[in-house]
């Protein structure tokens, strides 16, 4: 969507900018809670098909730690949004007046040639409308008094937008373009929001050495020409780092890891971002596993390898040949460590220096249409068959397993249907060895392959079928007949 059509939301910490941001969207998207500075990327949304809204973090946080540097990755978002919006929403608060940093922002929007609307926020009641002019030496041409908690004045929000906008241009065919749908997901400062910025080829998300600087899941849709005749289409999610539910502080970031996993399992292809100086912990173990339960095929990114190479250009390190050796042995450790993957890709890339960028999509793309394959049902049997005669399935409950007929019932994941003997659990390294076949056997590498057992039905749910239980009834139901001499 052309630049010219989106607004921008902005103003100081805790206003209600999201709050604001959510009404106009008409749904639930952004992060609402009372701590200042919840909204830290600039989180946007297309908003019916007319315009772009964006919503920015706060001008001018003020917090006890020292993230002076966090402070100003955010406000440059800020200043990338308003030079790249069309109409800036000015948000205030109407219960607080008029303050400095009010001040201070209107002078910088000012500075940037935009006559933005001056929106005065938590005008709750009509007894309250008073209030907006306390804002009048401002200088807005105008100023609008709402309440986004409680609707009021959004209606005559959205019609000055219209008329600021314009009407539509006439539409370019991009719905065409198919979008994969890619979601980069890790611990906190593993350099996810660097990826989709290297990718993007801009700073259109917020990198700081501050973890746990993402806190709304974004998406950014993204047209890869791979060449003159051919252009991909992606949508990259970035999301927030997952912390163990032990280590979550607030219910900011309780809500954050909701949004993660809601966002890894809305997605086509996962990516599990790994640190190259970290390897695979504990936390990335239980981070795949969730990926995994969601059904998204999944493939392994080590990121900042720039450090490794860098490491070898010196000296190379003890107990290494040379880099090529580091990155086997590497990728060997992870997959000892992550042994439940479904035979998972592992690239290894560097966000800073773009280093293998490319690796990201083309898997993407590879692993989104593995996906949508459909398993020829006679090769799916002959599969089994051989499988199981290879190496037999172990004896359930004492007697031995059988597999009688096996059909594919969905994908995304693959759900493969088998008929047995008995629908007892089966052991899982079984699953996982019948699991390793299909991703050989169909180039699935990356899904995951799940097994629905059913069995045969009891003896006499076998042979006492519906026709014979009507005609039972029906005999049953007739009158005795009677005896003649």
């Amino acid at each position: 969507m052309d630049n010219m059509r989106s607004v921008a939301l902005v103003g100081q910490p805790n206003v209600g900018k999201s709050r604001l941001f959510n009404s106009l969207a008409r749904r639930r998207i952004a992060i609402v809670h009372d701590q200042p500075g919840v909204t830290r990327d600039v989180n946007a949304v297309e908003v019916g098909g007319s315009y772009m809204l964006m919503d920015t973090g706060g001008i001018g946080l003020i917090t006890n730690d020292d993230q002076t540097e966090l402070m100003e990755a955010i406000e440059e978002q800020v200043f990338f949004a308003i030079q790249a919006a069309g109409v800036i929403l000015f948000v205030v608060d109407g219960k607080e007046g008029c303050n400095a940093l009010d001040e201070m922002i209107a002078e910088k929007l000012r500075k940037f040639g935009k006559r933005p609307v001056l929106v005065v926020n938590k005008i709750d009641s009509a007894e309250h409308a008073d209030r907006r002019f306390a804002f009048s030496h401002l200088g807005f041409e105008e100023m609008l008094p709402v309440s986004a908690e409680h609707g009021r004045g959004i209606e005559r929000l959205r019609e000055v937008i219209d008329d600021r906008l314009g009407p539509l241009p006439p539409k370019v065919d991009t719905e065409s373009l198919e979008r994969v749908k890619i979601c980069f997901a890790g611990r906190p400062n593993v350099g996810k929001s660097s990826l989709c910025n290297a990718l993007l080829e801009s700073d259109r998300m917020i990198v700081s050495e501050t973890p746990g600087t993402t806190r709304d899941s974004v998406e950014l849709d993204l047209d890869y020409q791979r060449s003159p005749e051919e252009v991909w289409g992606f949508r990259l999610v970035d999301t927030a780092g997952v912390r163990k539910r032990g280590k979550v502080g607030s219910p900011v970031e309780y809500f954050s890891a909701i949004r993660s996993e809601r966002a890894v399992e809305s997605t086509d292809v996962a990516f599990l971002v790994l640190d190259a100086r970290e390897g695979v912990t504990r936390q990335d173990k239980l981070l795949a596993g969730k990926m995994l339960s969601a059904g998204r095929s999944l493939s392994v990114l080590v990121n900042k390898w720039d450090v490794a190479l860098e490491q070898f250009s010196r000296e190379p390190l003890s107990g290494y040949e040379d880099e090529h050796d580091f990155r086997r042995k590497f990728a060997k450790a992870v997959r000892r460590e992550l042994f439940f993957m479904p035979d998972s890709e592992i690239h290894f890339v560097s966000a800073l220096k773009k280093y293998a960028l490319e690796k990201i999509l083309e898997t993407a793309r590879r692993l989104d249409r593995s996906q949508s394959k459909a398993l020829p049902t006679a090769q799916v049997n002959r599969l089994i068959g051989e499988l199981t005669e290879r190496h037999p399935p172990p004896h359930v409950k004492g007697k031995r397993f059988k597999i009688y007929y096996a059909v594919q019932v969905s994908n995304r994941p693959f759900l493969i249907r088998l008929f047995c003997n008995r629908a007892g659990n089966l052991d899982e390294r079984y699953q996982r060895f019948l699991e390793t076949g299909f991703l050989s056997e169909f180039k699935l590498k990356g899904c995951p392959v799940r097994f629905q057992l059913v069995g045969k039905p009891a003896r006499r749910d076998r042979f006492f079928t519906p026709q014979k239980k009507i005609l039972r009834q029906a005999h049953a139901a007739r009158p005795p007949k009677r005896r003649t001499r």
